[in-house]
């Protein structure tokens, strides 16, 4: 006699008009260290998210109603973190690969709509002045605001034969504009840029060589390595350097600088998602770079929360897709600016 087998799809329990919601995961019903250990955060912070997001999430207008808050943003977290959609992390929370994935981009979204709360230069004058002051005590420069670099997230080939995304190294990549205070805060992110652009078109196309040109030239100058281009308000190393000023001046610019390597590398370590030698985005070049811009917001909001970014725990170099020689073609001015910051500061 044959027996009649029901297959019920995930998506019918999820979303079917009987059953609006299938969570078998709660916050509450796992320890501290578990929430640590398998997703990177502790529970206080989860709980922060969940309220900050939780209105976004639960909007009648998203597919992914049924389910809750909490676990899209578990779910979001598990991929940033460890940069899989593998069986290990929607088995513990109870969903599919395909949930997981809408998961991930509704948390994406959600973050992104808040990206100017949470990722942005301090306009009071007082937090401008302290700015400076904590980088000049870090290495002695003075009237540093920022320290800027680039870095590339390997993402998968676009469907069309755009080699754009090409980098150096032959890898598709978006190659990403940031901005750090001494602390490792991101004050600035831009994260769509293809990743054959050089660094430093990729400083003069953005907003951020608008917003200094512009407005804050006045206030001070930003710190960048020798793949960009010397400017009243970026300041480079010199290239070759012959007085002792210049050797103790590039000294104090690689020490402070030396922020970013440090910030890029925490990024890449706590979001394994943006660690190339781990894992590759296997989204569209735009909804990548909401991703990257995501884990940036994320990283701020978990220094808010006092999670240290300084580890020591090994994660992949950053590469360097530049070729730094012959940069210093710049405007005679930027030229007077430095000499003077170089003889006034460093004599």
């Amino acid at each position: 006699m044959a027996i009649a087998i029901t297959v019920l799809d995930c998506d019918v329990l999820l979303y079917g008009q009987r059953q609006r919601t299938l969570d078998r995961f709660r916050l509450d019903d796992v320890t501290d260290e578990y929430l640590l250990s398998t997703y990177g955060f502790p529970r206080p912070f989860i709980d922060y998210l969940v309220e900050l997001l939780g209105g976004s999430l639960s909007r009648p207008t998203q597919r992914s109603r049924a389910i809750s808050p909490e676990t899209q943003i578990m779910a979001a977290l598990g991929f940033y973190t460890s940069g899989s959609f593998q069986t290990r992390i929607g088995d513990t929370i109870g969903i599919s690969q395909a949930s997981m994935s809408r998961c991930v981009t509704n948390v994406t979204e959600a973050l992104v709509e808040r990206a100017s709360q949470f990722i942005r230069f301090p306009h009071e004058e007082a937090s401008v002045q302290k700015l400076k002051d904590d980088f000049y005590n870090l290495a002695g420069v003075p009237g540093v605001l920022g320290v800027v670099d680039c870095t590339h997230v390997t993402i998968k080939a676009p469907n069309s034969e755009d080699l754009s995304y090409v980098n150096r190294r032959g890898l598709h990549s978006l190659n990403c504009l940031l901005v750090c205070d001494s602390q490792g805060v991101l004050l600035w992110a831009e994260t769509q840029r293809p990743g054959s652009t050089q660094d430093n078109v990729v400083l003069q196309q953005s907003e951020l060589s608008c917003l200094f040109k512009t407005k804050m030239h006045r206030e001070g100058w930003m710190l960048a390595d020798s793949a960009f281009l010397l400017r009243p308000w970026l300041m480079t190393p010199v290239q070759i350097p012959e007085s002792p000023q210049e050797y103790r001046y590039n000294m104090a610019h690689t020490a402070t600088h030396s922020v970013m390597e440090s910030t890029q590398r925490a990024l890449r370590h706590r979001f394994r998602c943006l660690d190339g030698a781990r894992a590759t985005l296997q989204y569209s070049h735009e909804k990548s770079s909401q991703i990257v811009l995501a884990c940036c917001i994320l990283h701020n909001i978990a220094l808010q929360h006092g999670l240290d970014i300084w580890c020591e725990a090994e994660c992949a170099a950053l590469e360097a897709e530049e070729d730094c020689n012959n940069m210093e073609t710049a405007e005679i001015e930027a030229y007077r600016m430095r000499q003077e910051l170089v003889l006034t500061h460093f004599s």
